[in-house]
């Protein structure tokens, strides 16, 4: 039977839903008129993170290898998306650098735990 790893425990899944809980929180700020539009897809990005390596955990090492790939993913699209609404002023050149600072530290781990699979 293929071995199976409890996210819960994966640090990688650990600072996946920092980051989405982080998110939740500054997009409170954004301005109502982008509460189903930017404001959305953000939120959606950021829960993809934590939630593709839960039920990626569930699968065979080659799977879960996929759902790690579709969560750095996602983490890079919500880069774009956060690079976007610093452009639209909705969130601090100081905001920015910080939440991208942990997606990075996330994307480095999420890799080297990749490799190791």
């Amino acid at each position: 039977m293929a071995k199976r790893h409890n996210y819960k425990n994966l640090n990688i899944w650990k600072l996946g839903l920092e980051i989405a809980f982080e998110i939740s929180d500054i997009i409170k700020k954004f301005p109502i008129e982008e509460r189903f539009a930017l404001s959305d897809q953000i939120n959606r990005c950021s829960i993809s993170i934590p939630s593709n390596i839960a039920e990626g955990s569930a699968r065979s090492q080659k799977s879960f290898k996929h759902f790690i790939n579709i969560s750095i993913g996602s983490s890079f699209e919500l880069v774009t998306q956060l690079i976007i609404a610093k452009h639209k002023l909705y969130i601090t050149e100081t905001e920015f650098e910080a939440i991208e600072i942990k997606i990075e530290h996330f994307q480095r781990m999420a890799s080297a735990f990749q490799n190791q699979l």
